[in-house]
């Protein structure tokens, strides 16, 4: 319990576009953390709200993140603005909590492969494990002399 993974440089930033969203944001977090990174986190700051998107991605550029993980159920609209928003990559993971036609993360998932943002790769629905993965496996190759 008191173990501390080795760090090897990288910085991630994590959000959640709302509080359903965080258990797959936690998947992420622990293997990004197991593979050396350094994780900050913002969560449930939604896109309805976007006022509240700004203060947390600007604490992230600014502590130097290499890379954002955002997830997002619903409609899947924030990794698209939070691409948008930043000149480092975005990770985006649809989260099953759609409902009606979008139901089990397809509509998220589907909204995301569509984005023209610069810079948004997407893995599968719930797949924190695989974006915490790579988030790390690139973070660290930025961070790495």
């Amino acid at each position: 319990r008191s173990y501390e993974f080795p760090r090897k440089g990288g910085k991630i930033g994590l959000i959640t576009a709302g509080s359903s969203d965080i258990p797959i944001a936690e998947e992420a977090k622990v293997i990004s953390e197991a593979m050396g990174c350094e994780v900050f986190t913002s969560y449930d700051i939604g896109i309805a709200g976007i006022h509240r998107i700004f203060e947390p991605l600007s604490e992230m550029i600014q502590k130097g993140a290499h890379i954002i993980i955002v997830c997002a159920g619903m409609e899947g609209t924030l990794p698209g603005v939070v691409a948008a928003l930043v000149d480092v990559p975005v990770i985006g993971v649809p989260i099953s909590s759609g409902y009606g036609l979008g139901e089990k993360g397809q509509g998220a998932l589907i909204t995301m492969l569509q984005s023209c943002s610069p810079g948004l790769l997407v893995v599968n629905i719930d797949n924190g494990f695989g974006a915490g993965a790579s988030a790390a496996l690139i973070a660290n190759k930025i961070a790495s002399p």
